[in-house]
């Protein structure tokens, strides 16, 4: 994995537990085109061929278009990718660890580049908000398809 900047202006670390064995939080969370059926934040995912490191994908957040790279694909494991928008580059990683039936789900970033400067506040609250949302969002739509 690709370790996020331990010198980047804006770092944020966030985990959850969801009721969920860790191939279904995979199947969720790496299936990147349907990210915006339940990750309200996210617009027009879109991923060039399979889900594999070098793979290119597209997405909005924010209102930003982000290009992206998946760095990290270990099945049920680790799963990653940096992201270019607005001269802001950011590595974000996330690691799956099953514990007894559930799923620890670890999600890290760090941001860098001449706007984290200048922006450091709003991109900082925005990032540990982002990530929090999204685990939660995330915790749910796995802990829903577990009903299916």
């Amino acid at each position: 994995m690709k370790p996020i900047n331990p010198n980047a202006r804006i770092k944020s670390s966030n985990k959850i537990v969801i009721n969920a064995n860790s191939v279904d939080v995979w199947k969720v969370l790496t299936d990147i085109d349907t990210w915006a059926s339940w990750q309200t934040e996210i617009k027009s995912p879109v991923v060039e061929g399979l889900v594999k490191a070098g793979a290119n994908f597209t997405w909005k957040t924010g209102g930003l278009k982000i290009k992206s790279v998946l760095h990290t694909v270990e099945p049920y494991t680790q799963f990653g990718w940096t992201g270019k928008s607005l001269g802001i580059f950011a590595i974000h990683n996330w690691t799956i660890t099953e514990l007894n039936k559930q799923t620890e789900v670890l999600v890290e970033e760090s941001m860098e580049g001449i706007l984290t400067w200048v922006l450091k506040p709003i991109l900082k609250s925005g990032l540990e908000k982002g990530n929090k949302k999204w685990l939660k969002l995330l915790k749910k739509e796995c802990e829903r398809y577990q009903e299916i």
